[in-house]
C-alpha cells in the first residue's frame, strides 16, 4: 500500500480506537506506530526524529520530582491551608486552577499538570470527592495560559521564532495589545465555565492542621526546577532539548537524594512511574510525523487557505475554528508548523498586516487541543495521572467540560484580536 494512503488509514483507525478503546489506548499507538515503520510508512530514523524527546524529557522527568513532591506530603499541607483560607469547595478548586494558569504561563503545560496534580489529588483525598473534574480542569487551564506568553507553551515559541517576537512582544506588539492580553480575556469567560461546572460543590470543610512535611528537599527541587524551566525558555527558543535535558536531571537528583538518604529502591522508584502514558505519547508522536512527513498536514492547510477567498472577517474565522476542530485531534506543534507559511501567504493576497491571522492561528491550535482528552499533551498526561490513581476518563466525559471551556474561550480571545488587529 502507498505510504501516503496508509498513513492517514493508521492514523484514522488509531484515532477512532482511542475513542472506542480508551483503556487500550497504549497498546493502540504502540501497534500504529510499529505497523507504520514495519510498512516503511515512516523509515526507523524518521520515527525517532518524529519524537518530540524534549517533551518525553520533561514528562519522564517532572514525573519523578512530582512523586517524590507527593511523598513528602507537602500537598496534602498546602492543599490544607487551600482548604482552610476557602469559603466552600468551589471556590478551593478554583484557586488550584487560577495557580494552574499561572505557572503554566512561564513552564511547559505538561512539566505544569505533573507539578499541580499532587496538590490536586491530595485535596480530592482529603475532601472525598472525585478528582476527574479537577484534574481535567487543571489540563485544560494549563493549554490556555501556556500560550500567553513566548516562554509558556511549544506553539508560543514556534509562533515567536517565525514571526521574530521577543518576550515582551507578547505583552505589546508594534506598539498594541498583544496575544497574553487576548488570553486574558479568555480565562476570565471561560472561568465562568469552570465555576458552573463546580457550582455544586459548595460543601464547607474544616481541616484540622494535622499533616507534617517529611522533608523539604522535593520542594526546594521542585521550586528550582521551575525556575529552571522558565529560565531555559530563553536559552532554548525553539523548544528543542533543554527543558527535558533539565528535567532530566533534576530527576536523577531526585532519585539520587531518594536512595541514599531515605533509602528507597532504585527499581521500585522507576517502576512506579507512568510507562503507560509514556509509551502512549511516544506511539502518538509517531503516528502524526507520518502525517506530517507524508503531507496529509500541508494538503489541509492549503485547502483552507483556498476555501478563504477575499473576504477577511471570514478567513479570519476559518483560519480560528478550522484550527481548532483540527487541533482536537492533530498534535498543535505539526500543524501549526505547516499553517504559519499559509497564514501569511494569505495575508499577503488579502494586502492585510499578518499578525492578525498569526494570532489568530496560534490561539485556534493551541485551544483546540482542550476538546478532546488526545487533543494535547496536557491531556493525555491528566488522564493518565487518573487512570493511575484508579479513575477512567471517558472520551465524553472529557468532551464535556473541555469543548465549552474551549468554545469560550476562543471566541472572547479571538474577537479581541479581531478587535485590535483586525482592518480598520
Amino acid at each position: 500500500m502507498e505510504p501516503r494512503i496508509l498513513a492517514f488509514l493508521v492514523f484514522l483507525v488509531s484515532y477512532i480506537l482511542f475513542v472506542i478503546l480508551p483503556n487500550k489506548r497504549t497498546i493502540v499507538a504502540v501497534l500504529a506506530a510499529v505497523v507504520l515503520v514495519f510498512a516503511r510508512a515512516i523509515t526507523l530514523k524518521d520515527a525517532f526524529f518524529a519524537v518530540n524527546w524534549n517533551v518525553m524529557g520533561i514528562f519522564v522527568g517532572t514525573l519523578v520530582i512530582a512523586d517524590l513532591f507527593m511523598e513528602s506530603r507537602m500537598p496534602a499541607y498546602l492543599s490544607e491551608i487551600i482548604v482552610n483560607r476557602s469559603k466552600n469547595v468551589c471556590v478551593a478548586m478554583l484557586f488550584i486552577c487560577a495557580l494552574t494558569g499561572f505557572i503554566s504561563a512561564f513552564v511547559e503545560n505538561v512539566a505544569t499538570v505533573l507539578i499541580i496534580a499532587p496538590i490536586a489529588l491530595s485535596l480530592a483525598k482529603k475532601l472525598e470527592i472525585n478528582p476527574v473534574k479537577l484534574l481535567i480542569a487543571i489540563a485544560i487551564t494549563s493549554n490556555l495560559q501556556g500560550t500567553a506568553t513566548l516562554i509558556g507553551d511549544p506553539p508560543s515559541m514556534l509562533l515567536g521564532g517565525f514571526a521574530k517576537m521577543n518576550f515582551m512582544d507578547f505583552f505589546f506588539y508594534h506598539g498594541k495589545p498583544s496575544i497574553f492580553f487576548a488570553v486574558q480575556l479568555g480565562a476570565i469567560t471561560s472561568f465562568f465555565v469552570l465555576y458552573y461546572i463546580f457550582r455544586k460543590d459548595r460543601k464547607k470543610v474544616e481541616l484540622l492542621r494535622v499533616e507534617k512535611v517529611k522533608s523539604w528537599v522535593p520542594t526546594i527541587l521542585l521550586l528550582t526546577l521551575v525556575i529552571s524551566l522558565a529560565t531555559s525558555s530563553f536559552f532554548d527558543l525553539e523548544f528543542s532539548y533543554l527543558a527535558g535535558g533539565i528535567c532530566m536531571i533534576f530527576a536523577l537528583a531526585g532519585i539520587l537524594w531518594d536512595v541514599f538518604f531515605t533509602k528507597q529502591k532504585f527499581m521500585k522508584r522507576i517502576k512506579a512511574l507512568d510507562w503507560e502514558t509514556t509509551f502512549f505519547l511516544l506511539g502518538v508522536f509517531i503516528i502524526v510525523g507520518s502525517l506530517t512527513l507524508t503531507g496529509w498536514i500541508e494538503v489541509m492547510s492549503v485547502h483552507i487557505s483556498n476555501s478563504i477567498g477575499s473576504n477577511i472577517l471570514a478567513g479570519y474565522i476559518i483560519i480560528v475554528f478550522a484550527s481548532v476542530f483540527l487541533s482536537a485531534f492533530i498534535d498543535n506543534v505539526p500543524f501549526l508548523l505547516a499553517m504559519l507559511p499559509v497564514a501569511i501567504s494569505v495575508s499577503n493576497k488579502l494586502s492585510i498586516e499578518p499578525t492578525l491571522l498569526l494570532f489568530g492561528l496560534l490561539i485556534g491550535a493551541s485551544l483546540g487541543g482542550n476538546i478532546t482528552p488526545i487533543g494535547a499533551s496536557a491531556n493525555i498526561v491528566s488522564v493518565g495521572i487518573l487512570k493511575k490513581e484508579g479513575y477512567r476518563v471517558k472520551f465524553g466525559e472529557f468532551v464535556k467540560i473541555g469543548l465549552p471551556f474551549t468554545l469560550v474561550a476562543v471566541s472572547f480571545a479571538s474577537f479581541f484580536i479581531w478587535m485590535i488587529w483586525g482592518p480598520k
